[in-house]
């Protein structure tokens, strides 16, 4: 969730940052602002809504300044207007946050008490206030934040400017991620290496509990317990060309567009063509001694846990838990000594699947992370990590993050059963074989895209839709009800097609479109039969099948979607787009925020 970009320049710094925020946009957030030193005081402009609303206001209040702050505000305290919104300042300190002050009720008392005035409903105000409360005892900027971080409880991310100081900048971690950017004479601090990319690839991550001093000649960083520490400048491939639309309406369609390439950029990562082999990175430990492997993720990375479950018991015949993170770590499971816990994430910053990382850690686990940020908390904390090839991803509802997550744990399971000894060579060959045909066959999905927009028409009335699959399709179920309901606000349910006559079977009259995918595999004529139910009771079937899978039903149904002839082992990869492009189709129709829906954030960096 939100976003922190700061600029110690050489020239105005104002559009640079707003520049900043719009390449952090796709985090979600509901107000904006920037502040700047204008003769030493601090000038904010400041708007709830999108950044269009902030850059209107800069355009007709412009603000000067070679320093500055800028934030993009995911609500948590106090509601999402101009009030609240983020710069927060006092007429000495003006701060950026991300994340949650947990006692800032204690602190706002303590300091209405010293005759501190507070205007906004945030828990932020209270470290403005602390700084300042310090600041007037006569500590400098340094030793006054370092005294009020000691008072700060909870996950945050903070920088702060100073009036009177256009030479300096400090900013602390403990718990959202924080990097700090290294130019020629000037310095950066964004919430990711994203956000500052245009500026720099010299980059500098800070580590959990770190504070820095940032002046236009480098940056001073410290530990939790105030040590001068050194911390590695990476150069990040990132460049800010990746995120542009190009020809497309929205990042989404973008990004489901790109699929085909970055699934082949994915399996390169971990393919060997000349072997016809899956190939990991260098092991701490033995695979096949591995007794329990446990699988933890939250929404769409959850989902592409699901089906790896399916992948690592029926392939590898290794046992697999599955669990949320926000719920894996409070119910204490028992971990098995030896065992491998596994961690998906886009972002790698997830707050609740970061902290069951480090938990699992704790619990003697081996830890592997799928990300696609191979620079992120999660990556860094990981024994081993299994990076993703899907680039920025800017739409919030996850598209080739969740298609090069399942690449990454399709390979991962090959590679395990081969440990195991679960497979031979001619299996893994086959296998493997599969996966190197996926990225032509998703171009070739890509194909209906204009057949799907068609279908969307008769999707956008309804008020409730139910998705069905068995095996691999079920997960797929739950994503593709996800997807509907992230971006079109519809209401959506995923099940197990055997499941229906367990409950949902009473939801089924003729408004209510089932979305039924239906690879043919060992289940398909199960699920065949699921869908003669549905049809029966008066549902509208929309079939996701291959050919002769649409032709063994019939024409009763509202509608088909062909996907090319599959392994089954691949088909949960290829079955994923449909469901993708029709949300996407839904939500263009009914008018609503594709990339940035309501209420929702990219990355989750609070619990």
């Amino acid at each position: 969730m939100c976003g922190i970009v700061g600029i110690i320049g050489k020239s105005e710094v104002a559009q640079l940052l707003l520049e900043g925020l719009r390449r952090l946009e796709y985090r979600g957030y509901d107000s904006a602002g920037i502040a700047t030193l204008v003769d030493g005081r601090i000038e904010r402009r400041r708007s709830e809504g999108k950044l269009d609303r902030l850059a209107a206001q800069l355009a007709e209040r412009p603000v000067s300044g070679r320093i500055g702050i800028a934030h993009t505000r995911w609500a948590t305290h106090g509601v999402p207007n101009e009030t609240n919104a983020h710069p927060i300042a006092t007429d000495r300190v003006a701060v950026v946050h991300n994340g949650i002050i947990e006692n800032f009720q204690e602190l706002r008392r303590e300091l209405t008490e010293l005759g501190h005035g507070f205007q906004t409903q945030t828990d932020t105000e209270a470290v403005a206030n602390l700084v300042t409360q310090h600041l007037g005892e006569g500590l400098s900027p340094e030793k006054a934040v370092e005294k009020a971080l000691k008072r700060l409880e909870g996950a945050f991310a903070l920088v702060l400017l100073f009036a009177g100081r256009h030479d300096l900048l400090i900013c602390a971690r403990r718990g959202p991620p924080l990097a700090i950017g290294y130019g020629d004479g000037e310095m950066f601090i964004g919430s990711d290496a994203l956000a500052l990319a245009p500026l720099t690839r010299r980059i500098t991550y800070l580590e959990d509990g770190d504070w820095a001093v940032v002046t236009a000649n480098g940056a001073e960083i410290f530990d939790a317990e105030g040590r001068k520490v050194e911390r590695p400048i990476r150069e990040t491939a990132l460049s800010g060309a990746l995120i542009g639309k190009g020809n497309h309406r929205h990042f989404m369609e973008k990004e489901i567009f790109e699929q085909p390439a970055v699934i082949g950029d994915t399996l390169h990562a971990h393919f060997n063509p000349t072997t016809r082999s899956v190939h990991l990175p260098a092991l701490p430990f033995d695979l096949a001694a591995v007794p329990k492997v446990t699988i933890v993720a939250c929404g769409t990375s959850y989902h592409a846990g699901m089906i790896a479950k399916y992948w690592l018991e029926k392939i590898a015949r290794v046992p697999v838990e599955t669990d949320i993170a926000s719920e894996f770590r409070y119910r204490a499971p028992v971990m098995i000594p030896g065992g491998l816990a596994l961690f998906i994430s886009q972002s790698g910053e997830t707050a609740d699947t970061l902290a069951a990382l480090k938990w699992a850690k704790s619990q003697g686990q081996h830890t592997a992370a799928v990300v696609n940020q191979v620079e992120s908390s999660m990556a860094r904390e990981a024994d081993i990590v299994l990076p993703t090839r899907a680039g920025p991803e800017i739409g919030v509802a996850s598209t080739k993050a969740f298609t090069t997550q399942l690449a990454v744990l399709a390979c991962f399971a090959i590679a395990m059963a081969r440990a195991r000894g679960a497979i031979g060579k001619a299996e893994e060959a086959a296998l493997s074989t599969a996966l190197t045909e996926i990225p032509a066959r998703a171009a070739q999905v890509l194909e209906h895209d204009g057949a799907i927009q068609k279908i969307a028409h008769r999707l956008v009335t309804a008020r409730d839709v139910l998705y069905l699959g068995r095996g691999t399709a079920y997960p797929l179920a739950l994503e593709g009800a996800l997807k509907l309901k992230e971006i079109s606000y519809i209401h959506a349910e995923g099940y197990a097609a055997g499941e229906m006559k367990h409950g949902p079977i009473a939801l089924i009259d003729e408004e209510v479109p089932i979305i039924v995918l239906a690879p043919r595999d060992e289940l398909f004529e199960k699920t065949a039969s699921n869908l003669q139910e549905a049809m029966a009771r008066g549902g509208k079937v929309v079939m996701i099948s291959d050919e002769a899978g649409l032709a063994s039903v019939g024409d009763r149904l509202l509608a088909g979607i062909a996907i090319p002839d599959c392994d089954p082992f691949v088909a949960p990869i290829l079955y994923s787009i449909p469901i993708q492009l029709l949300a996407y189709h839904v939500a263009v129709l009914k008018g609503t925020d594709v990339d940035q829906p309501r209420n929702l954030a990219k990355s989750v960096t609070v619990e």
